[in-house]
Parts: structure tokens; sequence; C-alpha cells
């Protein structure tokens, strides 16, 4: 690891203290700019290739039964940093080697707090820090958004804090969102003219996530969920804890502290979405002594599968027969994990084991196949029980658990996320966040923490459509720029418009089969899940294999081409194999592939492609080889909904 450091300190004293000031800072190549001006308030505009971007008014913290940080406030001291150097994730999620450059403002005023700006290349990142004694309450804290009026807005709407995240993503112009309409992050906003501009957080615990709401004008507030004073644990298991009765302050926490990093990724082009890691970057650092029992791959789960098994000769369901069905064909296609969903237990008491399954039977039986079983729990439950359950889950030699419905991220429930992540991470146990906000630093400190969801993904073509083509190229430009998507590609059961229904217990993936196979390089996981049964797999032999072959790491991700909504083509190699992706949305697209990211010499280069029927069947797909070479270019034909996915090689000598 390189690291250059330079400090720079000024103090400001004398009849410099109280008057109007602007600090200015430039990013590395200078050309993203930060100008913050202090005053009666504290403003600061970011500036990007001269031109302004976004306005940031009157960012203040106020504390309970104090004055308001931010308000006629007075600089003391300016600090100024440079560091350049190399980042080496232990989980590669999108390259093995992110490099970090920025230049770093800290403004310290009277009250003690102060006000951190970093300029990267690529994005703007402020965040509070405070030096009080004891602990302090948070009433609020405020900001101001302000964008052109034209400009437009990309996210997901809610109308309270209690939310899945998996409202789909709706598109008007800034004017349009009111202030009942709350958006969760991250949150896309495109100007007529100038990059885009994604808004989202990083380094969030002890504290509520950021939600932005609108004004009715071009701008948008910070808002955040009251610290949770009252919650129910009456009715359904599925819905305990949720949250009652809010108080009127947001936190309860240390008075000396840093706060959560607000970033402002730029984008000049759509496909600089695809490649910022700023909230990896911005992520507190690796809290575990050992990782190297940490392994990200492919899970085979029973939520959908077990209700559609076929060619058997058991009674497929929740029972030892069917856990051990799943667990032979992970083996034997190299999958590492098998996960029992929801129905093994009783929802309200995870000693309360299914009667029709053995458990540690099922527990033998995989680690002689070498797969690692994962358990399914609602958060709740898993919270009410966490040391005695996670101590039977480590008997037992259980690898993972996927926990669900948490459904929102006040003060409470963030620090639910890290305390189950520092507890898994005690019994070596992986972990998939469900009904989970977005991604915010956690997996950096707890790279356990494999993935999340926090998007409408393939279950809920269960009852609607919204999982489509157009969503799916949407996420990489939003969502995905947060962190790791538990999105659920790859399924067999592939459908057109017209050919598509709403099936509970077999959704169906919208989109052709060589683009639902292309989302296992399109969407980043660590931890990626099969949604069909077995049966399906090994009726569709030369898909599963070609699956079985696509990393869930990467050593190095390049976009090759990217527009907002309408298409994406990535290449990823891992090791010296390199995998190329492309989906398309409903419209059908050629395409001109270059292979220049190749290095010298021939490649072969296995492909599926839609078939010449795919805009009519969604299932026709052909595979085909050929050789290519960096300077080789070549036409991709995507059918409605389409996709193409290429694996490349080196031949063997």
């Amino acid at each position: 690891m390189n690291k250059t450091m330079i400090g720079v300190t000024v103090l400001l004293v004398g009849a410099s203290v109280g008057l109007a000031e602007r600090h200015e800072l430039r990013s590395p190549d200078g050309t993203v700019g930060v100008a913050v001006d202090v005053n009666e308030r504290i403003d600061f505009a970011v500036l990007v290739d001269g031109g302004t971007v976004t306005e940031v008014a009157g960012l203040s913290l106020t504390i309970a039964d104090r004055d308001v940080m931010g308000v006629n406030a007075r600089v003391t001291r300016v600090d100024r940093d440079a560091v350049s150097r190399e980042v080496r994730p232990e989980i590669r999620e999108k390259n093995a080697v992110i490099p970090e450059r920025y230049n770093e403002l800290t403004l310290t005023f009277e009250a003690d707090f102060a006000l951190t700006f970093r300029a990267y290349d690529n994005g703007v990142a402020y965040r509070f820090s405070m030096s009080l004694p004891g602990d302090v309450v948070i009433a609020s804290e405020r900001a101001n958004w302000r964008f052109a009026d034209s400009a437009s807005v990309i996210c997901q709407k809610e109308k309270s804090f209690r939310s899945a995240y998996e409202e789909p993503y709706s598109e008007q112009t800034i004017g349009e969102l009111k202030a009942e309409d709350l958006c969760c992050l991250p949150l896309l906003v495109t100007p007529q003219t100038g990059p885009r501009v994604l808004i989202t957080e990083s380094d969030l615990r002890d504290y509520p996530g950021m939600w932005l709401r609108g004004t009715g004008g071009a701008s948008l507030e910070a808002a955040f969920a009251g610290y949770p004073l009252e919650e129910s644990y009456e009715g359904s298991p599925y819905v305990h804890g949720r949250v009652t009765r809010h108080a009127d302050y947001i936190a309860r926490t240390s008075g000396t502290r840093t706060y959560p990093w607000r970033i402002i990724a730029i984008a000049r082009s759509d496909g600089d979405l695809i490649a910022n890691q700023l909230v990896y970057l911005l992520a507190p650092p690796l809290a575990l002594d050992d990782v190297s029992w940490i392994k990200p791959g492919v899970v085979t789960f029973d939520w959908w599968g077990r209700r559609n098994i076929y060619g058997v000769d058991f009674k497929a369901g929740i029972n030892t027969a069917t856990a051990k069905y799943f667990i032979d064909f992970a083996s034997e296609f190299g999958f590492e994990y098998f996960l029992f969903d929801d129905g093994w237990t009783d929802g309200a008491d995870l000693f309360k084991i299914h009667p029709d399954l053995d458990m540690e039977a099922v527990c033998a039986y995989a680690k002689q196949k070498n797969v690692g079983v994962m358990l399914w729990v609602i958060w709740a439950t898993l919270d009410r029980q966490c040391e005695a359950a996670l101590d039977r889950f480590a008997e037992w030699g259980i690898r993972g658990i996927k926990i669900d419905f948490m459904n929102r991220d006040d003060q409470k429930m963030v620090d639910f996320y890290h305390r189950i992540a520092r507890e898994a991470a005690k019994r070596h146990m992986v972990i998939d966040f469900h009904g989970a906000y977005k991604p915010a630093g956690l997996r950096r400190a707890y790279p356990n923490v494999l993935t999340r969801e926090g998007l409408i993904e393939v279950e809920q073509n269960g009852w609607s459509d919204q999982a489509n083509p157009e969503h799916h190229t949407l996420l990489p430009f939003i969502r995905m720029v947060a962190g790791p998507m538990d999105y659920i590609p790859g399924t067999m059961n592939n459908a057109q418009k017209h050919e598509f229904r709403p099936v509970g217990d077999r959704p169906m993936g919208l989109g052709t089969r060589a683009h639902d196979i292309a989302l296992f390089v399109i969407l980043e996981s660590p931890m990626q899940m099969l949604p069909d049964a077995p049966s399906d797999y090994y009726r569709e032999r030369e898909c599963t294999e070609f699956i079985a072959q696509i990393p869930v790491e990467w050593d190095e991700t390049r976009v090759l081409e990217a527009k907002v909504g309408d298409y994406v083509v990535l290449a990823r190699r891992r090791g010296d194999v390199w995998f190329v992706g492309a989906i398309t949305d409903w419209q059908a697209r050629q395409l001109d592939l270059r292979f220049d990211f190749l290095g010298p010499g021939p490649y072969e280069m296995e492909f599926l492609r839609d078939g010449v029927n795919a805009a009519t069947r969604a299932i026709d797909y052909r595979k085909e080889t050929r050789t290519v070479t960096a300077d080789a270019t070549m036409k991709i034909d995507l059918a409605p909904g389409g996709g193409w996915v290429a694996r490349i090689y080196r031949p063997a000598r």
C-alpha cells in the first residue's frame, strides 16, 4: 500500500473569526470542487468542470437542550490533507485493487464540532464530528439539497419510514416531489446539462439512515426516522418489532464521535455510476482479525424450489430428503451453499424445528458434500433469542444466516445490523440481509455481510411484473452503486411480456434466458442465489454448467457500454478469465462489442445469445463458441428484454 499524506493547519484568530468566510477544496485532478460558505449558516456548492451541480444549504446538527451546531458558527481551525493509496478489499465485489485519491478539508468550529469535506475525482463527501462530554440527544440534522428546476430524479418513494425498500423506481422532475414523498437512498438526479449526481451515505452506525423528502420546489431536504420509543410484538412474527411510537429526536449517542458520510457521486457518463466505489472507500476499516473463513459463493435455496421438484422418488417439502436433494445438486455443480428458507422452524421460536426435518443429519450430510448450510430467520425472533440461537446454529455447523423483515433504518435498527454482524462473525457465519436498507459501509468492517436485498428482486414477479428488464437496466446505476444486491438471477422460467403470468410459488423471470444468465455478470453480489428447483437446472444442464463457471468475486470490472434505463454491457475478470454480460430493456438492440480489454494472443469464447425466436419464446437461446483477439469486434443482437453472456479464456496449450 502506497500512502502519501500532507497536512496543513491554519489557526484563525482575531478579527477573522466570526466573519463570512469561503473555504475551497479541489479534487486531485482539479475537476471537482467544493466551495464552503460560513456565515449565519453553513452552505456549500459542488462544482464539476467549472459548473455548479448542486448546492447544499443550512448544514446543521441540533443537540437537544443545546445550541444548533451550524448556525452562527465560528471557525477556529482549518486543516487540509491529501491522500493517495490503494485499497485491497477483503471481498472483491468489483476490483481486487481500488485506487483512493482525495483532498480533504476539515473546518473546526468554536462549539466543539467540525465538518470534514473530501473531494474525489468522481465525487464529494462531507460529515459532522463532535467532541462533547458524555452522551447527547440529536434532535435533528438539517441539509437542503438544491438543483435546477428542470432536473429529474429517479428514486424509490415511500409515505413513511417503515419500508421494505422494495418500491419501484419512479422518475419525475424535482419539483414534482412533495413533502409527503420520502425517498430512500440511493437517489439519482439528472440535470438537463452537466453530470448526473447520485446521493447516498456511508459509515452509517449508531445513527438513523438518511432519506430525502420533496419540498415542492427545486430542492430536497434531509429526513430521518425518529428514535423508536415503542415497538409492537403482537400478531404475526413477520411484523414483530414494528415501531408504534417515535421520539421527537433521531438519536441518542456519544458526544464525541464522527457521523455518517453524505456522498455526492459525480457521473459525467452513465458508466461512471457503475464504476463508483465511494461507499466502500468511505466505510470504516476492517473490524475482524481473521477473514479466511468468509466464503462467497452461489446458494441454492428451497423457498420456491421445494414447491417445484419433479422426477424424484420422495415427497418434496420441508423435510430431510428434500434438503439432501438440494445439497446433492449444490455439490454436483460446485455451488457453495444450501439455504433453508422460511418454514424450517417456527417463526416465533428458532428452537422449534419442523417435525419432518432432522437438522443434525442434514448438516452432517452437507459437511460430507462440502456444502455450507444457511438458515433464514425473522429478525425480531433472532434479536430475542440471539446468543442461544446462534450458539445452537454453531453446534450444527451452520455457515450463514439470512435475516428478514427488518423494514426500518432508525438508530436502533442500524445498531441491530452491526451487533448481528459482529455476533455472526464470532461464530464464522456469513450474512444476507433481506427486508433491508441499502448498503452503507457495514460490509467493509464486517465482510461476512456478503449481500442484502433493499430492491425489487425476482420474487416480486410472483404477484407483479415489476422485476423486469427496464428495472434491471436501472439497478446498476442506482442501487448497485451502494453495494451488493441479492436479486436472485438465473431462472430457467423465462418470459416475454405476452408470456408472463404472476405465479406466487414459481415466479417467472421477465426477459430472455440469455438476459437472466447475463444478470449473474451484470448485478454484483458475492453471494448469488438460484431461484429455481434443482429439477429445472438438471433439465437445463447446459445453462446450469455455464452459470456454475461464473464467479461471484471479480479482480477487474470494465464498463463497455451503458445508458441508464436502456442497456448495460460489462466485462469482468477473475484471474485470467473474462466474462462479458449485456442486457437491454424491452427494446431490441444491436450493439457493437469490442474486445480491446483482452491481452495479446487468441482467446476462446463460449457465449449464450438470444435465439432467433426469443422475442416470442423467452427461453430460446443458442450456445456458440469462437476465437477472438483484442482487435476483434462483434455485433450482438439483443431481443426485447434480451441478453448476451460470454466466458472468454486462453486455450489450453
